[in-house]
């Protein structure tokens, strides 16, 4: 059997490759692996082929990709990037015979408004950090764009008045800073009935560049529970990477972010007994899939650079 993969938005995401194809071998199947990228020479050549396509902003991106999953007989759609997850969503609804491990587009579209979580987030109970609607007096605050990732244009300020100084404060969220912190991430996959997994927390112990490069898996019942609670309430499918922050001066944990996509430390889980990438190709066969609970406590990854030469 042959399972062919389309990644959007994936072009650094080797390892992942790599590992859907471990699984392919587990499971009786032959994964090959296509990229759509705006760029033809990057890193997940290394794994497959690469096909240079439209950007996620394109009025004619999902007319091109219906194309690229027809000529290509693409099996499953896996998104890596937030506007990508966008975009697999309305592939979901639109191409027949794809399997796309992603929530609706109604739910998605709503996660990449930091402004609009929050708001969600605080309506349904779940413990944030105090968020300000308008110009506060309570000094420092951390203020973040409303869209984006990767760490981008984050600033903290110790001064209101130079927090006025700040341009477009409408398109920023305004939170109080809580230095004294410590960052998880809990990997999660639920299966297209509802049912959850797989639910790993691990500690972000290094970030670069918006990009986990040193984290472990760390068994805490209260980040499993407040992470069920979180894909119950938002009817939740597929991969999901959700962030949380542990105040530790008031031991609290605050629900920070969902991504409803493999997250960036994803490796790590996995590696610890989390079959995430088994359990997506098992649904796109529809064979039986059931929950994983015993996972290693503790399991470290530290992620290097390796680089992929190219040719003229």
């Amino acid at each position: 059997m042959n399972t062919t993969i389309l990644m959007l938005g994936g072009s650094r995401r080797v390892s992942v490759a790599q590992l859907l194809k471990d699984s392919g071998k587990r499971l009786g199947c032959d994964v090959k692996i296509i990229a759509y990228e705006l760029d033809t020479e990057v890193p997940i050549a290394i794994e497959g082929e690469v096909i240079k396509g439209k950007s996620f902003s394109d009025p004619d991106v999902i007319e091109d990709i219906t194309r690229v999953v027809k000529e290509h007989d693409v099996k499953i759609i896996l998104p890596f990037i937030n506007p990508a997850i966008e975009i697999a969503s309305l592939c979901k609804e639109k191409i027949n015979g794809v399997f796309v491990p992603v929530a609706d587009f109604s739910t998605t579209s709503r996660m990449f408004d930091k402004v609009e979580a929050a708001r969600l987030f605080k309506e349904a109970g779940f413990p944030i950090p105090r968020t300000y609607s308008v110009i506060d007096n309570e000094m420092p605050a951390i203020v973040k764009p409303r869209k984006g990732g990767s760490s981008r244009g984050i600033k903290i300020f110790h001064d209101v008045e130079d927090l006025m100084l700040l341009q477009n404060l409408d398109k920023y969220i305004i939170q109080e800073y809580i230095e004294n912190n410590r960052e998880y991430s809990v990997d999660c996959y639920i299966s297209e009935s509802g049912d959850i997994l797989a639910t790993v927390p691990r500690e972000r112990l290094e970030i670069m560049g918006g990009e986990v490069t040193r984290t472990r898996t760390y068994r805490n019942t209260q980040l499993i529970d407040m992470s069920r609670k979180v894909i119950e309430h938002f009817r939740l499918t597929g991969p999901v990477t959700i962030q949380f922050l542990h105040d530790l001066d008031k031991d609290r944990f605050l629900l920070m972010e969902v991504n409803p996509r493999l997250g960036g430390g994803v490796i790590c889980s996995i590696y610890a007994g989390a079959p995430i990438t088994d359990y997506i190709l098992l649904e796109a066969m529809g064979k039986k899939v059931t929950p994983s609970t015993g996972w290693e406590d503790g399991v470290l990854m530290a992620r290097y650079q390796k680089e992929a030469i190219f040719r003229h």
